[in-house]
């Protein structure tokens, strides 16, 4: 099970650079059902994992002038706030046991249960931008950019700050959209930025965690972290020949069923 959960996280690393986000939809789960982590360490051991990850595909990008630092730091300051208070406050002041009557909910299983409706969503949205027929865009990266609403940008990095800070989830699948839409960001540019926002807001929660006294595990974490990286290194000669919609078709379907194995192991 050990060497598979390196496998898989090499796996994780090939994904989050390839579509600039879902690292931690993978990498909570191969920490918890195939390295035996329990799910509150999990998710900083995740901000730490696709942190670094995410940095080292962030500078690829901007090497080939993808990556708008300015439009990121706009969504990422109030996200990492949120994700560090997330971290260090929030998170060790969740009670273990959340509800006792009728029935009992466990800290770890709600977790695990949200990360589960996350990638639920995320799946469904990644399908449905798959299979949705849409006319030929330019994916330049040099197209002006809209008028941004600074409020509502900041507000949902304030909420994917958060969810990051809850499950460990760096957010690309939320980034992504968000960049496009508000910031009239290109795809590529999109991809870049999202990568060094989840690398800026990743690591900062880990400090919080870190700050709150997470046991470090070695060689695990060592190990883990070469592994994603050597898959964030492949991603670049893969993501050139592999289109977009395909890769999202795959994920989208890989996520789903991921999603449904949690909620049946949580709760059967």
């Amino acid at each position: 099970m050990i060497v598979l959960g390196y496998f898989m996280a090499v796996i994780m690393g090939i994904i989050l650079g390839v579509i600039g986000g879902g690292g931690s939809i993978l990498t909570v789960p191969i920490l918890v059902y195939l390295m035996g982590v329990s799910p509150d360490i999990a998710t900083g051991y995740s901000l730490l994992l696709v942190g670094a990850t995410a940095a080292f595909g962030a500078y690829r990008y901007f090497k080939d002038g993808l990556v708008d630092i300015k439009a990121s730091l706009l969504f990422a300051a109030p996200s990492i706030v949120a994700v560090y208070v997330t971290r260090a406050f929030v998170m060790p002041n969740i009670p273990d046991t959340l509800i006792s009557s009728p029935f009992e909910l466990s800290k770890n299983t709600a977790i695990m249960l949200f990360f589960a409706a996350l990638m639920l969503a995320s799946a469904v949205m990644m399908l449905v931008k798959a299979y949705k027929r849409t006319p030929p865009t330019n994916d330049g990266v040099n197209l002006q950019p809209k008028q941004v609403n600074v409020a509502l940008i900041m507000f949902e990095g304030a909420v994917v700050g958060f969810v990051t800070g809850i499950l460990g989830a760096g957010g690309g699948f939320l980034i992504i959209p968000a960049l496009v839409l508000f910031l009239g960001m290109p795809i590529k540019n999109a991809v870049g930025a999202s990568l060094f926002i989840i690398a800026l807001k990743s690591l900062i929660g880990f400090i919080g965690d870190l700050q709150a006294g997470i046991p470090l595990e070695v060689p695990l974490l060592p190990f883990m972290l070469v592994a994603t990286l050597l898959g964030m290194a492949f991603s670049t000669k893969l993501s050139k020949k592999l289109e977009g919609p395909t890769l999202q078709k795959f994920f989208g379907l890989f996520t789903l069923v991921i999603a449904v194995f949690i909620i049946s192991k949580e709760l059967v």
